[in-house]
């Protein structure tokens, strides 16, 4: 397995692409995408596993097949659609950039995938020497793959983000779809694998899976209590002191990129909200 910091937004250690037999897991965004290809060293992958639909993960995958026309790209039946007509997930996400042109200076260019080059997962399904089971919680169209002959489970952002040497794991919970009681039953299928080591987008391997997923399990309670008893002033101010607290100085731009604290607070509380909870903040 070769792990590939693509450099987002020119930092290291916010976002890394996975390959391994020459399959890729979560190419990442399109503006990313001249990193990629150079670590690729201009060979073609044998195919795209996208953990989910995320422009974090997944914003490279129709660039990359325009590029190879014949590219195959696994992901689950929720996000497909989007896949081939991104123009509502681009709605929806530009609210959090300030409009479209923000979404592109943050991640590159929205290029649709065509219908024929997907494969549609609804987990359950053993791909490519991969089995794969399907893992709600961050997002609604998010599934994780097992490796079997390696026992190295790609779990996107289901197990946290993490940015070593820091051992400090947040639970990463933009909107607009944020379960948390799924993402603990989730938590619970990966474990069920008993994998030897956890890919994290955000950022590294993870070589304790038992000890991470546990890491996550618990920042996600704290950071639900916390958004149920505060503001989102609050919210960002006490997370970002318990960054700056774990995590050596060179590296927390690099946790709060990949774990932006406003987005952290509002998937969380739009959660709460379907709950029939409120925040201090409404």
């Amino acid at each position: 397995m070769r792990q590939i910091d693509v450099l987002h937004r020119g930092l290291e250690k916010v976002i890394a692409c996975y390959e391994i037999d020459g399959i890729l897991v979560d190419p990442g965004p399109q503006s990313c995408e001249d990193t990629l290809l150079e670590a690729l060293g201009g060979d073609r992958p044998r195919a795209l596993l996208l953990t989910h639909i995320h422009f974090d993960h997944a914003g490279a995958a129709g660039s990359l097949v325009r590029r190879w026309p014949d590219l195959d790209v696994y992901v689950h039946e929720r996000g497909a659609r989007h896949m081939v007509s991104p123009e509502k997930l681009v709605a929806s996400a530009a609210r959090l950039y300030g409009g479209e042109e923000g979404l592109r200076e943050t991640w590159g260019e929205v290029v649709p995938v065509p219908e024929e080059n997907l494969h549609v997962l609804s987990g359950g399904e053993r791909v490519l020497g991969f089995d794969v089971r399907y893992t709600p919680g961050h997002a609604s169209h998010h599934v994780c793959y097992l490796h079997e002959q390696t026992g190295t489970a790609f779990v996107g952002d289901m197990a946290g983000v993490r940015v070593p040497p820091a051992g400090l794991t947040l639970a990463p919970t933009p909107p607009p779809d944020i379960d948390v009681d799924a993402w603990e039953h989730s938590l619970s299928v990966i474990a069920a694998w008993e994998p030897q080591v956890l890919a994290l987008t955000h950022f590294g391997t993870a070589d304790d899976p038992p000890g991470q997923l546990n890491a996550v399990r618990e920042s996600l309670r704290w950071q639900a209590e916390l958004v149920g008893a505060a503001d989102q002033e609050r919210f960002m101010a006490t997370l970002h002191e318990r960054v700056a607290s774990a995590v050596p100085a060179e590296d927390v731009a690099a946790v709060e990129l990949a774990a932006p604290l406003d987005h952290l607070f509002l998937g969380l509380d739009r959660w709460h909200s379907k709950q029939g909870y409120t925040s201090d903040s409404e």
